[in-house]
C-alpha cells in the first residue's frame, strides 16, 4: 500500500468515525480492507467484556441502501448466522442514514492464489462445507443469489469457513424470514408477470431464446419472488487489477420496485427505415393498448398468436412480434460466470437451486484449476459457453422446462466432465527445470485437440476467451504465468474418483426441478468419510 493510499484509507476511516460517532469509543478501525458499489469494509481491534481484544469486520452501508433491505440482511445473519459456516452477526450501528453492520473477523487466503495449491483432500473439504452453510440457509427459506468464492471465506490453516453477503437474498414462499416476507410482498405488488421474448438480435451467433406457450406449465421446486436485475454486479477478472471482494461487499443490493433493464431489446444495425416504420404501424393498432415499461406499445392479445416464432433471428432488425411483446421481469442478481442457466434465461420462477448451480461452478473451477471458468459480457454468450460444456441438447430440453425455448444454429455435444477438467488441469501442472517447457508444449497440444473435436472453444482465461472470440487460436498465450513460480499440489488429483465428476454433473444439472439439493449433496458417496 502505498503512502498516499494509506492517507486516504485514513481519511476515509475518520469520515466513518464522524458518521458513527457510537464506534470511536468500542472500536480502534485500523485499515480498510474491502470496497464495493454499495459498501465498505475495514478491520477494527474492539475490546471484550473480558478484556481482551478481538477483530472485527466493521460493513459501513452506504446511505442510500433501502432500509427494508439492510433490515432483511441484518436478520438473515441473525437468524441463520454463526453457525455451520454461515457468517454470524454481532452487533449493528445506526446513525441517521449511516449503518455498521459488525461481524467477526475471519482472515482468509484469496481463492484464485491458492486454487492450484490445494490437495484432492482439501478440495472435497471445501465444497462439503459449502454445502453445509447452503444446507443451513436453505432450511430457513434464504436463497443467496450471490454464491461464488469471494462470499465463501476460506481459512486454510484454522480449517474455518463462512458464507457471507446476504445483501441480494430473497425468500422462498415458506422463507422463516419474516421481512424476506416483506420483500417478497412488496416485489408481488409492485410487478406483474407478462409474456415475452429475448430474440429479436443478434446478440449471439449461436444461440436465440424465444418465450414458450403460455399453457406449458414450468416445472420448478418452488415459486420465486419478482425482484429487481442487479445487472452492475461484476467481479474482477482473473488476473484484473480490481480490488478484490471482502465480504461480498460488491453485491449489495439497493431494493427498487420497478426494474430498468431495457438491454434485450438492443439490436446491433437497426433497420433505420422497416423497423421506424413497423415500429409506427404497431404503436397505431395498439392505440388502447398498455405500453411497456420500455416505452414500446403493445398489440391487443388477438394480434398475434404467442407461440408464433418470430423472423428476425440473424437479421439486423427487430420484428413486429418480438416488438409487441410485453418486456420480461424477472430475478437476475449474482455475479457474471455464476448464474444458473434459469437466471440468464429469465425464468420468473427462481429457488434455491440457483446457489446449488454457482456451487457447481466453484467446483468446476476447482477440479479444473480454471478460475474464472466462464467469462462473458452478456447473457447469451454466458448461456452459449455453459452450452459448449452441458450440451445444446440438454440446454434445449432444460430450458422446456421453466418456459423458455431455446434455437441454437448447430448441435453442440455435451463435454465428458472428467475429459474436459483433466485436460485443463494438466495444462497448468508444468514442474520446473528443463522439463518446464516441454509440459507446456504437452498441455498446449492436448488443449489444441480436445478444442478440434467440435470446432468450439473451451473455456479458458479471459485472454484465451476475447483471442477465440475474435477467431485466433493461442492456447500458449493463455497459459497463466503465475504457476510457474507456484509450486502445484498433485496430492491426490491423480486418482479423482468417479463420485468427484457424479456430484459435479448433479450440481451443474441444466434443469433446476432436477438438481442435487443441498442436503442430497452432504449424503453423496464423495463425502461418505465426512461427519
Amino acid at each position: 500500500m502505498s503512502l498516499g493510499d494509506s492517507t486516504e484509507d485514513e481519511r476515509e476511516i475518520e469520515k466513518l468515525y464522524e458518521a458513527v460517532p457510537q464506534l470511536r469509543n468500542i472500536f480502534y478501525i485500523k485499515s480498510k480492507i474491502g470496497e464495493g458499489t454499495f459498501s465498505s469494509v475495514y478491520l477494527a481491534i474492539g475490546r471484550l467484556r473480558s478484556g481482551e481484544d478481538a477483530k472485527f469486520a466493521l460493513k459501513h452501508l452506504i446511505p442510500t441502501s433501502h432500509p427494508t433491505r439492510i433490515a432483511a440482511e441484518l436478520q438473515c445473519l441473525s437468524v441463520s448466522g454463526g453457525e455451520d459456516n454461515v457468517m454470524g452477526v454481532k452487533y449493528c450501528f445506526r446513525n441517521k442514514d449511516h449503518v455498521v453492520i459488525v461481524m467477526p473477523y475471519l482472515e482468509h487466503e484469496c481463492f484464485a492464489d491458492i486454487l492450484h495449491n490445494l490437495s484432492f483432500e482439501e478440495t472435497k473439504e471445501y465444497m462439503f462445507n459449502l454445502l453445509k452453510a447452503l444446507r443451513r440457509i436453505h432450511y430457513f427459506g434464504i436463497v443467496h443469489r450471490d454464491v461464488k468464492p469471494s462470499n465463501f471465506l476460506y481459512n486454510r490453516k484454522l480449517k474455518q469457513f463462512a458464507l457471507v453477503d446476504f445483501g441480494l437474498a430473497q425468500g422462498t414462499p415458506d422463507t422463516k424470514i419474516e421481512l424476506l416476507k416483506v420483500l417478497r410482498t412488496n416485489k408481488q405488488e409492485s410487478c406483474s408477470l407478462k409474456p415475452y421474448t429475448l430474440s429479436g438480435n443478434r446478440v449471439h451467433p449461436n444461440v436465440l431464446l424465444v418465450n414458450q406457450p403460455s399453457s406449458k406449465k414450468q416445472s420448478v421446486k418452488q415459486q420465486w419472488s419478482l425482484t429487481n436485475p442487479e445487472d452492475q454486479v461484476k467481479e474482477g477478472l482473473f488476473g484484473a487489477s480490481t480490488p478484490r471482494s471482502v465480504f461480498g461487499e460488491r453485491n449489495f443490493n439497493v431494493y427498487s420496485a420497478f426494474p430498468n433493464d431495457t438491454s434485450t431489446l438492443k439490436t446491433i444495425k437497426p433497420s433505420k427505415v422497416v423497423d421506424v416504420t413497423n415500429r409506427k404501424l404497431a404503436a397505431k393498432k395498439s392505440v388502447s393498448a398498455k405500453c411497456t415499461n420500455a416505452g414500446v406499445a403493445r398489440k391487443p392479445a388477438n394480434a398475434f398468436q404467442v407461440n408464433q416464432v418470430c423472423d428476425c433471428y440473424a437479421r439486423d432488425q427487430v420484428c413486429n412480434i418480438c416488438l409487441a411483446r410485453a418486456r420480461q421481469v424477472a430475478p437476475r442478481a449474482g455475479t457474471p460466470g455464476f448464474r444458473a442457466p434459469e437466471v440468464l434465461t429469465k425464468c420468473p420462477d427462481q429457488t434455491t437451486a440457483i446457489d446449488i448451480w454457482s456451487a457447481g461452478i466453484i467446483f468446476l473451477s476447482l477440479l479444473s484449476g480454471r478460475y474464472h471458468f466462464f467469462n462473458a459480457g452478456d447473457d447469451m454468450n454466458a448461456l452459449a459457453q455453459i452450452m459448449t460444456i452441458r450440451g445444446s441438447k440438454e440446454t434445449i430440453q432444460a430450458a422446456k422446462c421453466f418456459g423458455k425455448t431455446v434455437l441454437c444454429s448447430k448441435d453442440i455435444p455435451a463435454k465428458e466432465l472428467r475429459t474436459l477438467c483433466e485436460g485443463l488441469r494438466k495444462a497448468v501442472s508444468f514442474k520446473s527445470g528443463e522439463q518446464h517447457e516441454a509440459q507446456k508444449q504437452k498441455a498446449v497440444l492436448q488443449l489444441k485437440i480436445m478444442e478440434n473435436q467440435d470446432g468450439w472453444f473451451l473455456p479458458e482465461s479471459s485472454n484465451l476467451h476475447q483471442e477465440n472470440s475474435t477467431g485466433s487460436n493461442s492456447c500458449s498465450e493463455s497459459i497463466p504465468d503465475q504457476m510457474d513460480t507456484e509450486p502445484v499440489n498433485v496430492e491426490g488429483w491423480d486418482r479423482v474418483p468417479e463420485e468427484a465428476y457424479h456430484l459435479l454433473d448433479r450440481l451443474l444439472d441444466m434443469n433446476p426441478a432436477t438438481r442435487i439439493t443441498a442436503e442430497e449433496a452432504l449424503l453423496h458417496p464423495l463425502f461418505k468419510n465426512f461427519s
